[in-house]
């Protein structure tokens, strides 16, 4: 790996990053509010970036284990840097808050160490739901198509950064398929803005509680979260763009180009829906006998919640931390399952859930016909034995986190229950959990060390854990290399 030319890339992306730092003036010179902290970091920002990228000169193509740097050291200088107007305005009381609550943005988390947010600026609120936007589809995969001089490199960009177990490339080249996913993802949440406002929101507020939709981030304006609006209309509009952001953006491509039929051909949309109509039933049904008198108000917060967790949104209508056990432990379980592959959602991904299913079938069957092949199959399509190689070695290493998780924050005294929906919601970008960090609760109390620990768990999430972990591996650190005949420092 050649620092150089990750140093290069790094550059390019704070430039983009503190640009978008100035959008939020907007709202804070409307509503006549104090515009230093953004114009501060945006400064900051956008300087460190203009030094790394004249220091070092242009790239022509990024290998392999360059991509997983940058997609990896991408992120967490994103959260460094989108973490100084919180820390300029005041917002957060510590640094490592500030950095908390950046890095719950971009990872699209959603958990937040602010404790009154009514208090706040709007433009501090815009930025914070505006780095949920920009983690959702992922700055790297917009820096592809922006920055058309990454050339083949830009591959290794995707790969890296695009969640899911295989990245789904269904344009010739790989700046067209990021701009054709990105021309979608602003495509709908146009959309779903005007429909929010329609609705009654605000112009700020249907914008920011978009931003936070379709990158199923969580971020509200309002403390309560949407039940501060109790609206059914808007409810409806936000379960329906939640659902279709957990939806593989590629099948939102080709739906617009004229192949409805290709959403349930496809397996793990199949899935994805089952697993959401399934849930919410069961929970519907339990919330009817013991919670509300209506069945029809507990579809209404049932199906609200189960697509709100499921997709790793976060939003809440209800304080779901007070339904009976069995409510609760199906949420919880469906903060494994994630969205699908493709999708902006985190967690396991619906498609990893299927394919263990599958697999987990197919031994049985082995039992019983020990001679036998069986492939595995989803629709017509047989999965290859590297890609569930890959999916089991995933899956493991993501249980295996999450354990190590658990203990780490008991070892804090953390109280149990509270662990486990920390560790599940902060390690599948989910957001809320359980307990001390319910719906209507937050991240402030926790000890700093935890929330650091919790940051690193976010980080490893939203970039589906190979892509940080690699970084660690020896064979990866020994290909380091500060200079090489195709990148050198420029003089001054």
């Amino acid at each position: 790996m050649r620092v150089g030319v990750v140093s290069n890339i790094m550059g390019s992306l704070l430039i983009f990053l503190g640009l978008t730092m100035l959008l939020p003036l907007v709202f804070s010179l409307f509503y006549g509010e104090n515009i230093a902290p953004l114009l501060l970091s945006s400064g900051i920002t956008m300087g460190c970036g203009l030094i790394l990228r004249y220091y070092t000169a242009p790239v022509t193509e990024l290998n392999q284990r360059e991509g997983y740097a940058v997609a990896t050291l991408g992120w967490v200088a994103a959260t460094v840097f989108g973490s100084l107007p919180f820390i300029f305005s005041g917002a957060a009381p510590t640094i490592i808050d500030a950095i908390f609550e950046s890095m719950s943005g971009f990872s699209t988390t959603g958990a937040t160490i602010l404790a009154d947010i009514e208090a706040q600026s709007k433009g501090i609120l815009f930025w914070r739901s505006f780095t949920h936007w920009l983690g959702g589809m992922g700055i790297l995969v917009l820096s592809v198509a922006i920055l058309p001089r990454l050339g083949a490199g830009g591959l290794q960009l995707f790969r890296a950064e695009v969640p899911g177990p295989v990245a789904d490339r269904f344009l010739p080249r790989v700046a067209a398929t990021s701009r054709a996913l990105w021309l979608v993802y602003v495509g709908m949440t146009l959309l779903q803005t005007v429909l929010l406002f329609l609705g009654g929101m605000s112009l700020f507020d249907a914008l920011t509680h978009a931003f936070a939709t379709m990158g199923t981030g969580g971020y509200s304006t309002r403390s309560e979260s949407i039940a501060a609006f109790n609206s059914v209309y808007l409810e409806g509009v936000i379960i329906i763009f939640m659902f279709l952001a957990g939806t593989n953006f590629s099948l939102h491509y080709q739906v617009l180009s004229g192949k409805p039929g290709c959403l349930w051909k496809d397996a793990e949309f199949r899935f994805y829906t089952l697993v959401s109509l399934g849930t919410t039933l069961l929970i519907s049904f339990n919330l009817w006998q013991a919670y509300y008198d209506s069945f029809l108000t507990a579809l209404r917060h049932s199906a609200f919640q189960v697509v709100s967790i499921t997709t790793t949104t976060g939003f809440s209508t209800a304080d779901f931390d007070k339904w009976p056990s069995f409510s609760r432990g199906l949420l919880l379980l469906l903060e494994f399952f994630g969205g699908c592959a493709g999708s902006t959602g985190g967690a396991v991904k619906q498609i990893r859930i299927l394919v263990l299913l599958k697999y987990g079938y197919r031994e049985l069957k082995r039992l019983i016909h020990p001679r036998a092949v069986v492939p595995l199959r989803l629709g017509d399509k047989t999965i290859p034995e590297q890609v569930i190689a890959g999916i089991v070695g995933f899956i493991f290493l993501y249980v295996t986190i999450f354990i190590i998780g658990v203990l780490v924050l008991t070892g804090f005294n953390i109280e149990l229950v509270t662990a486990i929906s920390a560790v599940a919601a902060t390690l599948g970008n989910i957001g809320p959990g359980l307990n001390a960090v319910g719906p209507m609760e937050n991240f402030l109390a926790l000890p700093q060390g935890v929330k650091l620990f919790l940051s690193f768990l976010m980080l490893l999430g939203r970039l589906e854990i190979f892509t940080v972990l690699v970084l660690l591996v020896p064979d990866y650190i020994r290909g380091v290399q500060l200079f090489s005949d195709r990148q050198v420092s420029r003089p001054q």
